[in-house]
């Protein structure tokens, strides 16, 4: 599909947003067919509102939030106004599944987006597909969601785990040596997460001291402080996410950890940053978007300027990774369903796969044919414990941006486990 372009004008006409593809594009006007109505489209929103993950879901919801914003002060898609019908997964894949079902089977929403924790996204992957529904895949990034659990009808918009691993890794190994000690959450991101670490060290001739799994919710990190501290590593890779992020690093610092030995790790959110006090702000991290776009580019970008100014005038503070996951995956979506001029999920799926665009990063960016996954570029930034005096919330150094195909596996090893087959 060819490239869509965009000026700045268009861009900020209407609600203020719209990714390029969805901006560039007319919009004739709806005519239903016999027996079909000019309604609302509803699209589903399943998030984990309850739990270590909710601030990220806040995030999530008020990105798809400006996405939706901007597509019905466009007139909407194909004609109708779109809703956003959200539910609580409650950070529980089992309750996910009934989520999804009842969204598609009482709600009667024509796709389903959303989830943070990776053990939801696969629920909710396999719940939608089971049910011939589209699912896009904003926030849960283990690499199966594109790997061997990929479904024709699921995609993915953040980062795989694998992408994560190794954008980061070899940056850690060259700052601080090839002896690491991992704190692992025990679920399918944290798993996956680990095999991406193991792959970079075992390349690079390095050595994995210690790998202590953690259930989710962990509140007392002591004891797995206490061994890092006595095993020395030249790093300490801290894998939990949320609420559990917070408190081992925390800890970490009450314990005089970050002091000795270095922390880092395949990604940070701000939100946890935000929350965490000034002396525990530190360590390397894989970034997977930064509302300072001049700072990531070099350049300005318009589109994520007019997304961060509308979104600070909304909510008070800048966008994190999380807002611009929730709002390129609706955005997206919606996108591909005007084009389509339907919403049967197949066709909107043929749409969206290998579609380039242009959104808020540099360079062009797709949902790879071979297994649905977002192929953007991420970078590695280093942590100020405060901002600058004229934004208290810039708190990234990016140091270094990796494009997609250097750093996710390439279609020929993801056609080993991943084989999307469309129905008859």
């Amino acid at each position: 599909m060819a490239d869509h372009k965009i000026s700045r004008e268009t861009f900020i006409k209407g609600a203020g947003i719209g990714t390029v593809a969805a901006a560039s594009v007319g919009f004739p006007a709806f005519i239903p067919s016999r027996g079909e109505a000019a309604d609302v489209l509803r699209i589903g929103l399943v998030e984990e509102y309850t739990g270590v993950f909710a601030a990220y879901a806040v995030s999530e919801t008020r990105g798809a939030e400006m996405a939706l914003e901007a597509w019905n002060k466009r007139g909407g898609v194909m004609g109708r106004q779109v809703q956003l019908v959200k539910e609580d997964c409650q950070n529980d894949p089992g309750v996910t599944v009934q989520k999804v079902r009842k969204l598609i089977n009482q709600d009667k929403v024509a796709a389903v987006m959303g989830t943070i924790n990776s053990a939801d996204s696969l629920s909710a992957s396999n719940a939608a597909n089971s049910l011939g529904t589209l699912f896009m895949d904003s926030g849960g990034h283990t690499d199966d969601v594109t790997g061997k659990d990929c479904h024709w009808s699921t995609f993915r918009t953040c980062h795989s785990t694998w992408m994560e691993t190794h954008a980061t890794g070899y940056a850690i190994a060259n700052k601080f040596g090839k002896k690491w000690y991992l704190i692992t959450p025990d679920y399918a991101f944290g798993h996956a997460l680990a095999r991406g670490y193991e792959d970079v060290i075992k390349k690079i001739g390095g050595t994995i001291v210690g790998n202590d799994l953690t259930p989710v919710g962990t509140t007392d990190f002591s004891p797995y402080l206490t061994k890092v501290a006595a095993a020395k590593p030249d790093c300490l890779i801290v894998l939990p996410q949320g609420a559990d992020f917070v408190n081992c690093l925390k800890q970490a610092n009450s314990f005089g950890l970050l002091k000795k030995i270095p922390a880092a790790g395949p990604q940070v959110e701000l939100e946890a940053i935000w929350s965490l006090p000034e002396a525990a702000r530190v360590g390397y991290w894989g970034v997977e978007w930064y509302y300072k776009g001049d700072k990531v580019f070099g350049k300005s970008n318009p589109m994520a300027e007019a997304f961060v100014s509308q979104y600070r005038k909304s909510h008070g503070e800048p966008p994190t990774a999380r807002s611009c996951f929730g709002y390129v995956t609706l955005d997206r979506m919606l996108w591909a369903m005007n084009e389509a001029k339907s919403v049967d999920p197949v066709k909107v799926a043929k749409k969206l796969e290998n579609a380039r665009f242009h959104s808020m990063w540099e360079g062009e960016a797709y949902y790879r044919g071979a297994d649905h996954q977002l192929m953007w570029p991420m970078w590695f930034a280093s942590i100020r414990g405060k901002g600058t005096p004229q934004d208290k919330y810039d708190v990234f150094d990016v140091l270094d941006s990796q494009p997609a195909d250097k750093i996710e596996q390439s279609v020929a090893e993801k056609a080993k486990v991943c084989h999307i087959a469309y129905p008859a």
